[in-house]
């Protein structure tokens, strides 16, 4: 695995880390006929990160751990605030997992890259659908741009 390789898998590691860490927040104020949405997407990231720590470390790269907080963009207080920090959480791991398939040297990673983008465009899709977003999907899921 070379080093590019290595770079964009940290870094959606990174983006995996924080996304398993806001849907803690996400749970504690979602809607409770929001829980099982809640509880699979989390079980997605973790499963997701952990595949993604399992592949650095077979190359051998160093594996960082997860930073000791991952602060909401704004404050989540209920289930609408909630509901938008997921649309974030989506979006944000979405653009790494872009990255990744953009700038990785590895048909193995691209293809990684491309499974994971897929899987955060589905639940930002949903998340969208909850919120009442028309459309609820866009044309390039992972544009730094896309609001």
């Amino acid at each position: 695995m070379s080093t590019a390789d290595q770079q964009v898998l940290t870094a959606a590691l990174n983006a995996e880390y924080a996304a398993v860490y806001a849907y803690g927040v996400i749970s504690a104020y979602a809607a409770a006929d929001r829980n099982q949405i809640v509880v699979d997407f989390t079980a997605a990231h973790r499963a997701r990160r952990d595949a993604t720590i399992d592949a650095l470390k077979a190359t051998g790269a160093s594996v960082p751990g997860p930073a000791a907080a991952y602060p909401p963009p704004f404050t989540v207080n209920d289930p609408i605030p909630a509901a938008k920090f997921a649309v974030t959480v989506e979006t944000d791991t979405a653009i790494a997992w872009r990255s990744a398939i953009e700038r990785a040297d590895s048909p193995a990673v691209r293809r990684t890259g491309t499974e994971a983008l897929t899987e955060c465009s589905v639940r930002l899709a949903t998340w969208q659908k909850i919120l009442g977003t028309n459309p609820a999907t866009v044309a390039f899921p992972g544009r730094p741009t896309q609001s």
